[in-house]
């Protein structure tokens, strides 16, 4: 199962429609695409609008793959959950974010070697072809908690102030 996040502030139709169009060339993949207010007409999905933090979490789980949109909540999940993302950032010069601060986020964390990223529908197309279903990477993972290292040296700098 392939779980697509579009996050919730705003609707990301150009993603739901590049993943109806992939889904659409693997029709034994079930994609579950959560999505708020898409007009797209879906044919090859599971689109809902919203889930209960429960429900996101199942599909999240269940997952063999996540599509995100750039948004740091699922990028994290996806490192401390060790799941294989793809990111494609939402872009204000399609009305889909106030500002390309998630042009910035997946910029970033592309180059620190974190997460896949299609930049666009035709580079998304391409990297889920590369990947699915056997070349499943996972480029970086984070754990779920800092290290005793990092705590030790926040608790002697607070202790120290």
């Amino acid at each position: 199962m392939v779980f697509v996040t579009a996050g919730t502030q705003l609707p990301f139709d150009r993603l739901v429609n590049v993943v109806d169009q992939i889904a659409a060339q693997y029709p034994d993949t079930i994609f579950v695409v959560q999505a708020l207010k898409s007009a797209v007409q879906t044919n090859h999905i599971q689109l809902v609008d919203f889930l209960s933090p429960r429900d996101f979490d199942k599909h999240f789980s269940n997952a063999k793959l996540i599509i995100s949109h750039a948004g740091m909540g699922t990028i994290i999940s996806a490192l401390v959950k060790k799941k294989p993302i793809i990111v494609m950032p939402r872009l204000v010069k399609f009305n889909e974010h106030r500002n390309d601060h998630q042009l910035g986020t997946a910029k970033q964390m592309d180059i620190d070697g974190y997460v896949h990223v299609a930049y666009d529908e035709q580079e998304l197309i391409a990297q889920f072809k590369s990947m699915w279903p056997d070349k499943l990477i996972i480029r970086k993972t984070i754990a779920n908690e800092a290290s005793k290292e990092f705590i030790q040296d926040l608790d002697h700098y607070i202790k120290s102030q």
